[in-house]
């Protein structure tokens, strides 16, 4: 089987409610969404024609592989997106307290350095299908950085609405890439999408509605992360992974994969555990409270790209599911975990840092440690600075400063 077997949107509230799988609705499912409360939509398949065999696809590059598993692909938006590798991480043992193996899946190897690069491959893909004449996001970074790629990819121009104060390095990324940057208060990102939406008929790739909806396809391209980790992983699931978690896209996509292998029954479903930064954590929230969608006071934290105050069922629901949970992150454990993994040679993102750091949480709260856990590394601490990176040190024949970067690994010959 080569073609999608995508039949139509489904409301994530009640799936026996459904839509034309196009055009995407961005605003949410329009059945039983409230001015206080929007609900997100899915994408339903027509699983009976798919295998098991469906998912038996090398884990390389390009989500083509999985057509039949996704929304339909513009071959005119392909960057070979995903076939990142997964990284038995050992040297993460000590400092996490793990006794179980620990893999990294790192995101940072997909095209712009980031896992948003595969829900831009799925939702720029629909901008296509529905001849719309732009792409339209609000972004602080990663999204739009990727979106603005594949808007080039395909031709079409890109607009990238952001907070004041984005770093250079990823400013440059979006603009590398053709796109236009509007740069505005935070609180204004959303307004200013909308009237670009009426204005221009732009496609919007990011959520358009105050409780996060998302659009309806672009979690489904994160759904081959999932795909790919069983592969990796010699056909088998782990035991648990562990997801840094802004609005809960890539967490609802990983297990939504997850669900998929296991309803061919090639795997059982692990347990999700979501990262989020402890300074805001509306997942959280929610779920101490059994509601379906939670909002929290805005607070500083470091992990920007997951830095969001409100949550929704997209997020809620995958959390339940799997007999997982939200785990609240500080900024120490944050930035003592990217500094950790940069010395085991990964460098990640602050925010990219949150799965490892879930991990080590749970393993510090007594809690039973998983035999094998997958880490979620979502994107490159390249885009932005690493605060937790040292200076380089100008050599005036000093050999002291040599000596002491080796004590105790090497000493001088002779």
């Amino acid at each position: 089987m080569s073609g999608s077997t995508a039949l139509h949107q489904r409301s994530l509230l009640d799936p026996d409610t459904t839509f034309p799988l196009l055009p995407p609705l961005l605003g949410g499912d329009p059945t039983h969404s409230t001015a206080e409360v929007q609900y997100p939509l899915d994408i339903g398949y027509d699983y009976d024609s798919i295998t098991a065999e469906d998912f038996m696809q090398p884990a390389l590059p390009g989500l083509h592989r999985w057509q039949p598993l996704l929304p339909p692909l513009a071959p005119e938006v392909d960057l070979a997106v995903g076939g990142t590798p997964l990284l038995r991480m050992d040297p993460l043992a000590e400092f996490t307290g793990s006794a179980g193996e620990i893999w990294v899946k790192d995101e940072s190897r997909n095209p712009t350095w980031s896992h948003k690069d595969r829900l831009n491959a799925v939702a720029v893909s629909a901008a296509v299908a529905v001849r719309a004449p732009g792409v339209v996001v609000a972004s602080s970074g990663n999204h739009g950085a990727s979106a603005a790629a594949h808007a080039a990819r395909a031709g079409l121009p890109c607009v990238v609405v952001t907070s004041r104060g984005l770093p250079p390095g990823m400013a440059a990324l979006m603009c590398a890439y053709g796109a236009l940057v509007l740069e505005t208060d935070t609180d204004g990102r959303w307004p200013l999408l909308r009237e670009i939406v009426d204005r221009y008929a732009f496609h919007s790739v990011s959520s358009t509605t105050p409780v996060p909806t998302g659009h309806p396809f672009g979690p489904e391209g994160y759904k081959t992360i999932s795909y790919e980790i069983f592969q990796q992983l010699g056909q088998q699931a782990p035991d648990a992974v562990f997801v840094p978690t802004g609005y809960g896209e890539l967490l609802f996509g990983v297990a939504k994969g997850f669900r998929e292998l296991a309803a061919v029954g090639l795997c059982d479903v692990p347990k999700l555990y979501a990262c989020e930064p402890g300074a805001l954590a509306p997942l959280a929230t929610a779920l101490e409270a059994g509601a379906e969608w939670a909002r929290v006071p805005s607070a500083p934290t470091d992990a920007w790209s997951i830095a969001c105050t409100v949550t929704g069922l997209r997020a809620v629901a995958p959390v339940q599911a799997s007999a997982g949970a939200a785990l609240r992150i500080t900024e120490d454990s944050l930035h003592a975990t990217a500094g950790a993994m940069a010395r085991c040679g990964l460098w990640p993102e602050l925010s990219a840092a949150a799965g490892v750091a879930g991990l080590r949480d749970v393993v510090r709260s007594g809690a039973e440690v998983p035999k094998r856990a997958v880490c979620i590394m979502t994107s490159s601490g390249m885009k932005i600075p690493s605060p937790y990176a040292s200076e380089p040190v100008a050599f005036t024949g000093d050999w002291d400063v040599v000596d002491g970067y080796l004590d105790g690994v090497a000493a001088p010959v002779g």
